[in-house]
């Protein structure tokens, strides 16, 4: 049942086409391979509703993310909030975020901001502890959907303002 419903929100976080999104939702991919021993994140948030979260106005394009005057403040504006709404443990330890990249995607109120983040473990991977509430503090219906890959073993949870944290051990 679970499994239908994020499928079915998914499908329609990708195709679903109207002036603004119709979705409060965000989408967050976390890998885990031994081999490399690199924790990657990846996010995918609407653009409007990053620009909403930290300029309080989601028509504003003052950070300019992505384009070639992106203002010397967006990646660290952007950072302090997903530190404030998002974190990831690892054996009860939190990793730090560091921006690695990003890209847009979409257009118009359907653009989305993808920021990729990477962290190097050096110690076993024997619990992983996420909180995802971002845009919870604009949005009493926001869900953000996490896929978790560990060592090719997948998750898939949708947390939300009233259960934003999930915890996995090994």
């Amino acid at each position: 049942m679970i499994f239908n419903h994020l499928l079915i929100s998914l499908a329609l976080l990708f195709y679903y086409n109207l002036d603004e999104h119709p979705l409060r939702l965000s989408l967050c991919e976390i890998e885990y391979f031994s081999e490399t021993r690199i924790i990657s994140i990846n996010l995918k948030l609407f653009l409007t509703d990053v620009n909403e979260a930290i300029l309080f106005d989601p028509n504003n394009n003052e950070l300019a993310f992505c384009q070639p005057n992106e203002s010397t403040n967006a990646n660290q504006m952007l950072l302090d909030y997903i530190n404030r709404y998002f974190y990831v443990k690892v054996n009860e330890e939190s990793i730090p975020l560091v921006i690695k990249n990003k890209r847009l995607s979409g257009e118009d109120e359907n653009t989305a901001l993808w920021i990729n983040l990477e962290h190097s473990q050096l110690g076993e991977l024997n619990s992983i502890e996420i909180k995802n509430a971002i845009f919870t503090d604009l949005f009493f219906d926001q869900n953000n959907i996490v896929y978790i890959h560990i060592n090719n073993q997948s998750n898939s949870i949708m947390l939300n303002k009233k259960t934003s944290v999930y915890h996995l051990k090994f």
